[in-house]
């Protein structure tokens, strides 16, 4: 990828996060990351290929910075590595997940929105089949509890209060879902 079009992307991200989604524009893009006017649309020929194109690479960062966590046999792993994502969400990654929210809500094209709900079904899957090794079907039946209480959380710290706990509420649902 261009220097030119990450500096792009990166900008967007941050006029999204910061500003909400019709901040979004290609000029206002060019001026936040410092670029000659028309950079951004030279990558983004519409404001439908911007926001596309500010999606993917959301879910292309938060993929390289995170990685994708390996396997987990205990709850007290688990609890350790939800703490762990939102605790980089919430904190460093605060305006790029805010951005994320805000696209979510805004992307009416769901091919343009694809990338993050694609991220969203493989977490899903994940959490599942962890789970279902810690605790067997029961505890893979709390997956969408457990998934919606780390997105409350997440929404909480980055909306009303970053030093919010997390530890007792992770770990409450973690065990309320292997049913310890």
């Amino acid at each position: 990828m261009s220097s030119i079009r990450r500096r792009a992307l990166d900008a967007a991200i941050t006029l999204v996060g910061t500003e909400g989604v019709r901040a979004l524009t290609h000029g206002r893009v060019d001026a936040a990351a410092s670029l000659p006017p028309g950079s951004t649309s030279n990558h983004f020929r519409t404001r439908a290929a911007l926001l596309a194109g500010v999606i993917e690479w959301i879910a292309t960062a938060e993929r390289a910075e995170g990685g994708f966590p390996g396997t987990i046999d205990t709850a007290e792993g688990l609890v350790a590595m939800l703490q762990h994502a939102l605790e980089l969400e919430s904190g460093s990654g605060a305006t790029r997940t805010r951005a994320r929210y805000a696209l979510f809500l805004e992307a009416l094209d769901e091919e343009a929105a694809a990338p993050l709900r694609e991220q969203r079904r493989i977490f899903e899957e994940w959490t599942r089949a962890t789970l279902m090794r810690i605790g067997g079907a029961e505890a893979a039946a709390g997956t969408r509890m457990l998934m919606a209480t780390c997105d409350g959380l997440l929404l909480h710290r980055v909306t009303v209060d970053p030093d919010a706990p997390m530890d007792d509420a992770i770990r409450r649902a973690v065990n309320a879902a292997i049913g310890a």
